[in-house]
């Protein structure tokens, strides 16, 4: 029960008059600072600082670029990420935001050199060295305010490389086995880095190895749907369908568990099973109805089976 109510109730069934509800309300810790504002507060505020200051600089950039010289832009860019690294070096504190206007400063660095100088170099290219050149900073800054982005942006050049190599077409070909199984296993490297298993050396927490494992979880998913309604090549989707399942197999486990993550693995698996029959109570024939009715039944039981799995899983984990 919500405590703020319960206070209420128990003011409204004692009769007490309002001195007497404000001392219930004070023992209640109503008017008390929440735990860990002072903690958080200023630090948020300087991560939304950092990353509006980043946002700022290229848009900045963009808006005023016809009064800005070539060699203008790249000075301004440049220095920016200069002062932030180094802002970062002297400052301890203030090293996450200051290096996260420096990842920031990098990407509008790559993104104004491919504007200006039209390489032909595809957009995968410049996310991955983006995030190749901002994984430095957040080995320094060991802070998911850089992990997380970070994780974004690696996200980001695998699902352009993947439609880059598959000739910028979302339709599942048998030449495209390769390309699927490559990007799935970079993006869940990319999660493996980010994981508990590594957190002594990288200093991530939870956001970054949730956001990879969302964005993977969309990725394997909608490349197994695409395969199983789009083409006739029933291998996408059983590989689709076995790397989930692994994937929730090692969250299952006491080092790697994690309630979110696993809820999308489970969500992303009940999609393609339900998906699955489907297809194949369609495909045959069958009468519209009871495939309807059977469909929802089995949808159902299978939401049912796994919340009480992960409840199951996530009481185990309880002191």
């Amino acid at each position: 029960m919500d405590l703020r109510l319960a206070v209420y109730q128990l003011a409204a069934s004692n009769q007490l008059d309002a001195a007497q509800t404000r001392q219930l309300q004070e023992l209640a810790g109503f008017g008390r600072e929440p735990k860990g504002l002072s903690w958080w507060l200023p630090r948020g505020v300087a991560v939304l600082a950092a990353a509006l200051l980043g946002m700022g600089l290229i848009f900045w950039v963009a808006a005023n670029w016809e009064d800005l010289g070539r060699s203008g832009r790249f000075a301004l860019i440049q220095a920016v990420f200069v002062v932030a690294c180094l802002g970062a070096f002297v400052f301890s504190a203030a090293r996450a935001p200051l290096l996260l206007i420096a990842m920031l400063a990098i990407g509008g660095l790559f993104a104004y050199f491919g504007q200006t100088y039209q390489t032909g170099a595809d957009p995968w290219q410049l996310f991955a060295v983006w995030a190749v050149l901002a994984l430095p900073l957040c080995l320094v800054a060991r802070s998911d305010v850089l992990w997380t982005p970070w994780m974004l942006v690696l996200a980001t050049g695998i699902t352009l490389w993947m439609q880059a190599h598959s000739r910028h077409s979302w339709l599942i070909r048998a030449e495209d086995i390769d390309i699927l199984l490559t990007g799935w296993a970079a993006l869940l490297l990319a999660c493996a880095l980010v994981s508990p298993l590594l957190a002594r050396w990288t200093g991530t927490g939870p956001w970054p190895l949730r956001l990879g494992l969302m964005l993977a979880v969309i990725m394997i998913t909608g490349s197994g749907l695409s395969a199983l309604f789009s083409s006739d090549m029933a291998s996408p989707y059983w590989a689709a369908l076995g790397v989930l399942a692994m994937a929730a197999g090692l969250l299952l486990t006491r080092q790697l568990f994690d309630v979110f993550g696993l809820s999308a693995v489970a969500l992303g698996i009940n999609t393609l099973l339900v998906c699955g029959l489907a297809s194949r109570l369609f495909d045959r024939g069958h009468d519209e109805i009871a495939g309807m009715l059977m469909l929802g039944l089995a949808a159902a039981v299978l939401l049912a089976l796994t919340v009480q799995g992960i409840l199951w899983r996530t009481r185990r984990e309880a002191p």
